[in-house]
């Protein structure tokens, strides 16, 4: 028996769970319903290094770096979404937050046995990726000891990149390789080692909050908008039109004609409708001011 699988918080028997088979349908929803409502509140003490984690992945992105996420079954699929959300969120580069699952993508489908227990895959991934000095790998592992995000990281330290763990209990093997481990210890789930529940859902938070929160200090939404956003389908053009018109407002025809000269940039179309700028001059703004739009503004203001 593995002993450090064993011992693990997520491994052991729930006891509020004990007879849940039991249970009518209710009561079942309202028994998995509780255990879920503790992890916000466990997540939340972990706020002081999931601050530290952002800093360091802001500070790797304004200086030419890239985040990767790295993890195996749930915690490797919750990766590979939440990078795949950000480009068409905040307009940023599918090369800037790349995920990647022990597998490969046919593992966010289907489960493709032995890969997560192979170091050798995870360093492969960080060197196929050409990990640097400048670069953030994140792993993600409920258990801490997934081998192929132990691997994934030991190979990112040994290329001198920053290096972050996402894991649901204490003292992990994982913690003792990264320079800021996030434990958000949501004790043992509903059904015994069923990590896609509380630890899944603590990990979407975590994840949710380093990027949004990164974004926001790139300067990727003005006020709560998502101003970056790429209006790549009816959906998205349609919300790119609405942020126009609630920052402008100007009508919909406006907002709609200044959105298709911009390129489809709700940021830029913003910057030409506010400042009279024709699509250059205001391009050339956002670039001198990093992209951030109110400081972009600003700026106009005080030439005026």
């Amino acid at each position: 028996m593995n002993e450090y699988l064993s011992g693990l918080m997520t491994e052991q028997v729930n006891q509020n769970t004990r007879e849940i088979d039991e249970c009518s349908t209710e009561q079942i929803l309202e028994m998995i319903n509780f255990e879920d409502s503790q992890v916000a509140d466990i997540v939340k003490n972990e706020i002081p290094k999931i601050a530290k984690a952002v800093e360091v992945i802001y500070k790797a992105l304004s200086n030419g770096g890239r985040m990767f996420y790295l993890g195996a079954g749930t915690s490797g699929r919750l990766g590979v979404l939440d990078a795949s959300e950000c480009p068409p969120t905040f307009g940023s580069e599918p090369s800037l937050i790349q995920g990647y699952i022990a597998g490969g993508d046919i593992a966010l489908r289907t489960a493709v046995e032995g890969y997560e227990d192979s170091e050798e895959e995870g360093r492969n991934q960080v060197n196929l990726c050409k990990v640097t000095e400048k670069d953030v790998v994140i792993g993600i592992t409920a258990s801490g000891g997934a081998a192929y995000v132990l691997g994934a990281v030991k190979q990112a330290r040994e290329l001198s990149a920053a290096t972050i763990g996402i894991v649901n209990n204490p003292n992990t093997k994982l913690e003792a390789l990264c320079d800021i481990c996030i434990a958000a210890v949501v004790g043992p789930e509903v059904i015994i080692g069923s990590t896609r529940m509380k630890a899944g859902t603590a990990q979407k938070l975590i994840l949710n909050m380093l990027t949004t929160t990164t974004m926001i200090k790139l300067g990727k939404v003005y006020g709560n908008m998502m101003v970056d956003l790429k209006a790549s389908n009816i959906k998205l053009n349609e919300r790119a039109i609405r942020i126009i018109r609630t920052v402008t407002g100007v009508d919909e025809e406006i907002a709609s004609r200044y959105l298709e000269e911009a390129n489809h940039s709700s940021k830029t179309a913003i910057m030409m409708i506010l400042s009279g700028y024709s699509l250059k001059e205001a391009q050339d703004t956002l670039d001198a001011n990093q992209g951030y739009l109110k400081k972009a503004l600003d700026q106009v203001k005080r030439r005026d």
